[in-house]
This record gives structure tokens, sequence and C-alpha cells, in this order.
């Protein structure tokens, strides 16, 4: 029933948000230049991976080192409108029509966090991830990490079609009032460094801090 709801809804919303998609994707055309979608490989259901598409929103930008620049310094100001409209997260309705994604469910995080996270951090991924999730309105990237991984784990443990249309009507709400974007100091979140008994050294790839 949760699957044949994501397609119908995805299918609809793709359709009747054609136009929009296809002048955010000229808008990004014209300051940005190509490519026009960010892709990158997230883990999926039970941690297999898949190839998240969205809006691209920041630049290329390299440091005198020939490394990118730090996030907040590449994301540009039409980039930051996406984000804070979440437009940049309309390409993933492909996502959830091939079966990558769900509608809702917990935020698909960076491959390289997947060894950080703890037992039960890591049963976020008993279910596809999603566009939104209830962490998303429960504070999206103001939470913490170990606050955002126990509502995922909730949702994990409550999830039901009532539940995700809750969560889909709430999720309007919150992007209408742009609630939440990014955590202080931070284009999005600061990097996931491990629960406290899975810390190893270094920090993880940090390349484009998802919501």
């Amino acid at each position: 029933m949760k699957r044949l709801l994501d397609l119908l809804i995805a299918l609809m919303a793709s359709l009747v948000l054609l136009p929009i998609i296809a002048i955010v994707a000229l808008a990004i055309r014209i300051s940005l230049g190509g490519p026009v979608f960010f892709r990158q490989e997230r883990p999926g259901l039970n941690g297999t991976p898949f190839m998240m598409v969205k809006f691209r929103t920041m630049s290329n930008a390299l440091g005198p080192d020939g490394a990118p620049l730090p996030d907040a310094e590449r994301l540009t100001p039409f980039g930051r409108f996406l984000r804070s409209t979440s437009l940049d997260e309309l390409p993933e309705l492909w996502n959830v029509i091939v079966g990558d994604m769900s509608l809702v469910g917990p935020r698909p995080l960076l491959m390289s966090y997947l060894p950080l996270y703890s037992p039960e951090q890591a049963r976020r991924h008993e279910v596809r991830p999603g566009i939104t999730g209830w962490a998303q309105i429960n504070g999206r990237n103001s939470l913490s990490w170990n606050d955002k991984f126990a509502l995922d784990i909730w949702y994990v443990d409550n999830r039901s079609i009532v539940l995700d249309i809750k969560i889909l009507f709430l999720t309007l709400r919150k992007v209408i009032a742009r609630d939440g974007i990014s955590a202080d100091g931070e284009a999005t979140m600061p990097p996931f460094e491990g629960a406290p008994d899975r810390k190893t050294a270094g920090s993880p790839d940090h390349t484009y801090p998802d919501r």
C-alpha cells in the first residue's frame, strides 16, 4: 500500500510540477552552467547503494590547493533559495518512481557514514529513505545528529500510511515557513563523526551535506 501511494503521488506531482522543474533546471543552467543535476551514491533500503539525484545548488569553485572550497562558500544565493524552498529536492521524485526512495522515510545520508552508526542508528535503513521524514518536520537541520537519528528510529517503529500522510501535510507547512534549513554556522549540517562507540580518526567526506 505504501509503495502504491508513493508511486501515485510521485507521478501526479511530477506532472503538476513539470513546469517548475523545467524553469528551475533552466535557471541553474544559466546561473551555474552544467551539470544541472547533482548525483551522488547514497544508502537505500538495507544500506544498498543507489544514485540519488537533486538539483545542483553549489558552484565548482576550487581553492588554491585545487580542492573544492567549503560548502558554505560554494553554495550560491540561488542555490540557497532552492534549498530554503526545498525545490532542490524535486528531482528525487524520480528516485521515488523507480523505487529507490519513498516519499516519507529517513533521509539518505552519505555512504561514508555507514560504518559510523551504532547498531540502533543503523536501523534507519530498515525502510526506504524518504524525501521527507519524521525528523524533517521536527527540527530538520536544527536538530543534533543524535536527536535526528532517534526520530528516524521512532518512525521505523511506528510507520503507517496515516503517519505518512500526516508527515506530508506537515512538510508542506515546514516548506512554506522555511524552518530548520541549517544548523548554526553550517550550510546545512556539520559532518556526522560517529556514535560515541564508533568514532574513527578523521572526519568522513562532507561533500554536499544533506537534510
